[in-house]
């Protein structure tokens, strides 16, 4: 019997699991049915597509055994089965990018964590919520050698060659005295009937008498007409295909007929996905070809941007054995996939307009996914454009696009917005003063995709949109006022130098005495940040420096011939422009030796 060490990442994940992270226990039937279910969708797959399976004649099901006096409960299917190194693989290790970043963004929180750890895929390991030994006893289809997988989940397992009648895994739980309750008729029959009466493969409960009892309904739930299912029915679904602990926030059922005939069961959960913002994030929509299941990998089932979305497409005209490059360029999916976006995208409009609270939890949720269907689905972009929201400098909470046109002022012809990656700086902006001091609205976005996103959007329903950072209104400040002020701009620009683009005159002002802003024809901030993260050498644009004619620092400046105060003042001013602007100052030990330098002559001049 040869002994490995689990993954650092298993060993942590189990130790929560032991100290029942899953507020309910019970689940752990429902997972280890999950993977029973996925196995068996394997081989009936390679049944129906590979010669070399097509003689096998098991029949497909799960079978679910317990013993009351030993206090054990087996779950076993007729599944693809797994050899030494696949167990280690499959139950040693966590095979996934990111798992040291889930295992950290773990609280301890009974509730929250078990939602992660659901996402997460690793439900075999939740097994160890109410056994203190776990072993599986596993042999491939087509292979003679049987295998046995041992572990009281205490940082270490074991692996064994056996022996097994039939191909298939058998898992065996030896029960904590607390859990006894699961080894017992009524407690399965109740978990199974509550969370996975429609796999769809038959369930059988063995009693003492050796007779096999099925105890589920085997039904492809998503083939089932809505007048024969009940809420409760599509939310348990979820759960079992999800491993999400909470209820979906909605889902759309659909049954096309005529030229096309396929079925659609769509998901949108309350949480974000962990792995949603992960490059090698898992698809959520599982593809089956007249209820045989052909994949759960493709991404292109649904577009990346509705990556959240889990659920099951059903396609009746696909032939069995079609490739994952025939899916790609397939008619009939294509014109699936069409169709759900626009249903999908639907739904959510719904819900926008009759529960908006709901709506922008799940826009706080995966509202940063969704924007990226701005500029990449070009066919429902209006649709998208309406289901935004963002935050705004008159108010708190969330607004639309169609909310804001709603309370344009008179004569206000443009949408107007400001861009950053914090919102809290954007609120207090110096660039709002003026918009402010009329009353007139401007969106902040906030959000880091809105840099690649919103620069694409020149307007909503007609209404120009204009960043006001890109607002030059130069032309307000009166000659005579230029000429009064040059030579303060010359010695200022002298004293900054390259640090400075220009320093110019500015009417957009009111409360702050300057403010940084970017030439048009440069990246600003945010699309820096994001070309840097991808890569690319960017070189850093230098700012504008625009200042208020009408600040007392400045109008006090012009009475004081004084060079050294002239230098102090455009150094404090520029870098203050810069920090509200959320820009780095890169001495800030200069740039408090000259404000003290300043406050301290403030004193002996008052």
């Amino acid at each position: 019997m040869a002994k490995h060490q689990f993954q650092t990442e298993v060993n942590q994940l189990l130790n929560l699991m032991i100290h029942s992270l899953y507020s309910n226990k019970e689940i752990f039937l429902r997972e280890l049915i999950s993977n029973a279910s996925d196995a068996l969708d394997k081989l009936h797959y390679l049944k129906l597509t590979d010669e070399k399976y097509k003689g096998l004649d098991q029949p497909e099901k799960i079978v679910i055994a317990y013993d009351e006096e030993k206090k054990t409960l087996r779950v076993s299917d007729t599944g693809i089965g797994m050899n030494d190194e696949e167990m280690v693989e499959n139950l040693g290790t966590i095979a996934k990018s990111g798992t040291k970043s889930f295992i950290e963004s773990l609280t301890g929180d009974a509730q929250k964590d078990s939602h992660l750890i659901g996402q997460f895929g690793v439900g075999f390991y939740s097994a160890f919520m109410v056994a203190h030994k776990v072993e599986v006893l596993s042999r491939k289809p087509l292979e003679e050698k049987a295998w046995r997988w041992v572990s009281d989940g205490s940082g270490e397992y074991e692996i064994e060659e056996a022996e097994k009648e039939g191909y298939g895994t058998e898992i065996t739980l030896h029960l904590r005295e607390e859990a006894a309750e699961f080894a017992s008729e009524w407690r399965i029959k109740s978990i199974v009937e509550k969370y996975s009466n429609h796999i769809p493969f038959p369930i059988y409960l063995l009693n003492d008498k050796g007779e096999e009892e099925q105890i589920n309904k085997a039904s492809a739930l998503w083939r089932l007409s809505k007048s024969e299912l009940k809420e409760e029915d599509y939310k348990e679904f979820y759960k079992q295909i999800s491993h999400d602990s909470e209820d979906p926030l909605l889902w759309v059922h659909t049954r096309a007929e005529g030229t096309l005939e396929y079925y659609t069961l769509f998901y949108v959960p309350k949480k974000a996905p962990i792995d949603l913002f992960r490059v090698d994030y898992q698809p959520g929509v599982k593809l089956y070809v007249k209820r045989v299941f052909i994949t759960d990998e493709e991404r292109e089932l649904l577009p990346t941007y509705l990556r959240f979305v889990r659920g099951i497409i059903d396609a009746e005209d696909l032939p069995l054995n079609v490739s994952r490059e025939i899916l790609q360029e397939n008619v009939i999916l294509s014109k699936i996939k069409k169709a759900s976006v626009k249903k999908i995208l639907g739904e959510l409009k719904k819900l926008m307009e009759k529960d908006r609270e709901a709506y922008e939890g799940f826009f706080a949720e995966m509202g940063k996914a969704l924007k990226e269907g701005i500029y990449s689905d070009f066919e429902n972009k209006e649709t998208l454009l309406d289901l935004m929201l963002f935050k705004s400098s008159e108010r708190d909470g969330w607004v639309s696009f169609k909310e804001y046109k709603e309370r344009m002022k008179e004569g206000q012809e443009k949408i107007y917005y400001l861009m950053g990656e914090d919102e809290n700086l954007l609120r207090h902006s110096p660039l709002l003063e003026k918009y402010k001091a009329e009353g007139i609205e401007v969106l902040l976005f906030a959000d880091e995709v809105d840099a690649i996103v919103m620069p694409g959007v020149s307007e909503y329903d007609g209404t120009p949109l204009e960043n006001i950072a890109n607002v030059e209104d130069e032309g307000e400040v009166d000659e005579k006022t230029k000429e009064k002020y040059a030579p303060l701009l010359a010695a200022m620009k002298a004293e900054l130098g390259d640090a400075v683009k220009e320093i110019r005159l500015t009417k957009r002002l009111k409360d702050s005495p300057a403010v940084v802003v970017f030439d048009k024809n440069d990246p600003d901030l945010q699309m820096q940040q994001i070309l840097r993260q991808m890569g690319q050498e960017v070189p850093e644009p230098t700012p504008i420096l625009e200042i208020n004619p009408d600040h007392e620092i400045f109008s006090r400046l012009l009475l004081v011939d004084d060079e050294s105060q002239t230098r102090e003042v455009a150094h404090v001013v520029f870098d203050a422009a810069k920090m509200a602007a959320g820009l780095e100052v890169k001495d800030v030990a200069d740039f408090n030796a000259r404000l003290n330098r300043l406050i301290a002559r403030a004193i002996g001049q008052a």
